[in-house]
């Protein structure tokens, strides 16, 4: 065992992140479904952001609930924070994806590809070293300090 003080593990509200991701990737969701239905030629009018292409609202929420879910679950079990937590839910929700393509090899292949692009930006982000850094350090990094005099005035 190392001597370094690890910090202690935080559990996650998995149903209060599940539920809050879910709908803001319905949101997303919302506003991919309106510029399709803006974009194409139909006689739905603006109904049919929710006729025409409404289940595109559904399945973005649904892959944000998946990858929220997944993620919160797995941290959970394991009670670490890392990357692989972030490439299991990614993974869960390109096999989401990959299924409702109807095809079993997209859905590995999906989930390969989201799991991995999430793990690799998880994993680059804990390497930069920012994370922990608090606000009063972030603003003394971002603004200018003033100089310090290189001789001091002495009174005499």
């Amino acid at each position: 065992m190392s001597d370094k003080s690890s910090p202690t593990y935080e559990p996650k509200p998995t149903l209060l992140y599940t539920s809050k991701v879910g709908l803001q990737a319905g949101a997303v969701g919302a506003f991919v479904s309106a510029i399709q239905n803006a974009l194409g030629h139909h006689t739905s009018g603006a109904m049919g952001v929710f006729t025409r292409s409404g289940g595109t609202i559904g399945f973005f929420a649904a892959m944000g609930a998946t990858f929220a879910l997944t993620e919160s679950v797995v941290a959970n079990t394991r009670q670490t924070d890392d990357a692989l937590n972030g490439a299991a839910g990614a993974c869960a929700a390109g096999f989401l994806a990959g299924i409702r393509a109807r095809s079993i090899p997209m859905a590995i292949g999906s989930c390969v590809v989201l799991g991995a692009a999430m793990g690799t930006f998880d994993y680059s982000g804990h390497l930069t070293g920012q994370e922990g850094e608090s606000l009063e350090e972030k603003r003394k990094k971002f603004f200018k300090q003033p100089l310090k005099p290189l001789v001091e005035a002495t009174s005499e």
